[in-house]
């Protein structure tokens, strides 16, 4: 049977003219709801300046490409009763004062991690991948870390940061892992040890709960899911389509490594912490570190390695045509991060810059 995959993005919200972040969430929210005359697929996120949807779990990748683009134009749309437009962009470009989010879980963030909290407008991509069980799901993720940091650099999209260029590619990550409980983690050998581990975490204190596990790779609490949350929000939808096609082949593979008794790759935290480094620095114009060995080599050699990994998987699920097809697309255009720089190289303005981003955030760019 073949997997099915859910897809949680993450959206800025914007002023329509300048660009800068506003917080509406609120606002926004309330217009989705009364347009969707029933239960809507977007909920509010830790700041107000931003919001997020999810969509269905889906086995066929053109069904989950149709409703991510739907969602995208259904946010679109609500945000401009209010004045506003949303945009696919990991971290804000422009400078902005967060505000944290109504409810009591976002007090408490806000009141227990302080600065760190306040700093978070940062949008991610989380890809659900159902499995069979927590046994299947703990094998899945020990042997998907050493791919991880690829998917990152696949999705990079976040190099502007309170208005200045960081020199990243992904500096929301950079930025994420400001939470204790954020990035690689070990080999947990069974799902035992996993909720042990888990359980040890909360039992410090430090975290609130389940929730805040925010490794880059978790079993869902909510779903009967192996969870990959490495990645940034794409700016091309076509690359949310990718980047979900590509962990359900990982699943798919890691599941079949799993059952088969293949152990997984020893690497250390550590190592998966330089790995993720250099994806965040570098994204796909420059080097990454081979899952395989943990030495630099040209980008494009990872991505392929990549794509060799899951052949097999993305074959049976009839995707390996198009994913191949996606790839070329985004090693030749480049990916987000890439994107928003040739912008401001044109228009010498992050402003004009964001204001471009926001129709190809619905897949389409402004006419000339």
């Amino acid at each position: 049977m073949v997997r099915t995959v859910g897809v949680e993005e993450e959206l800025l919200l914007v002023d329509a003219q300048s660009g800068e972040p506003q917080a509406l969430s609120k606002a926004v929210l309330a217009v989705a709801e009364r347009r969707s005359e029933g239960e809507s697929a977007f909920e509010p996120e830790l700041h107000h300046q931003q919001l997020e949807f999810a969509t269905e779990p889906r086995s066929d990748m053109r069904e989950l490409a149709d409703e991510i683009r739907l969602r995208r134009a259904e946010a679109a749309e609500s945000a401009a009763r209010t004045g506003a437009a949303v945009v696919a962009l990991a971290t804000a470009p422009l400078p902005v004062s967060p505000s944290v989010g109504e409810g009591e879980r976002y007090r408490w963030l806000a009141d227990r991690f302080g600065r760190t909290a306040q700093e978070q407008l940062t949008c991610g991509c989380h890809v659900h991948v159902s499995v069979a069980s927590d046994e299947e799901g703990v094998g899945v993720l020990d042997r998907v870390r050493i791919w991880l940091p690829v998917l990152l650099a696949l999705s990079s999209n976040s190099p502007f940061w309170q208005g200045r260029d960081t020199a990243y590619r992904s500096y929301r990550s950079r930025v994420w892992g400001r939470w204790p409980s954020a990035g690689p983690v070990e080999v947990f050998g069974s799902a035992e040890r996993y909720h042990e581990e888990v359980q040890a975490l909360i039992d410090t204190g430090v975290l609130r709960d389940r929730g805040m596990v925010y490794f880059d790779a978790r079993l869902s609490h909510r779903y009967p899911t192996v969870e990959i949350r490495v990645a940034d929000v794409c700016l091309d939808p076509a690359d949310t389509v990718l980047l979900a096609t590509l962990a359900r082949g990982l699943v798919e593979t890691a599941a079949r490594e799993w059952r088969a008794g293949d152990p997984p790759d020893p690497a250390g935290v550590g190592v998966l912490r330089m790995a993720a480094w250099q994806a965040a620095r570098s994204g796909l114009e420059g080097q990454l570190l081979q899952p395989r060995t943990m030495r630099p080599v040209p980008a494009a050699e990872v991505v392929a390695a990549l794509l060799a990994h899951v052949r097999d998987a993305l074959e049976d699920c009839r995707d390996l045509a198009s994913a191949e097809q996606a790839l070329m697309d985004v090693l030749e255009r480049g990916t987000g991060a890439r994107t928003q720089r040739e912008l401001l190289a044109r228009t010498g303005s992050l402003r004009d810059a964001v204001a471009e981003c926001v129709p190809r955030t619905l897949g389409r760019r402004r006419p000339g």
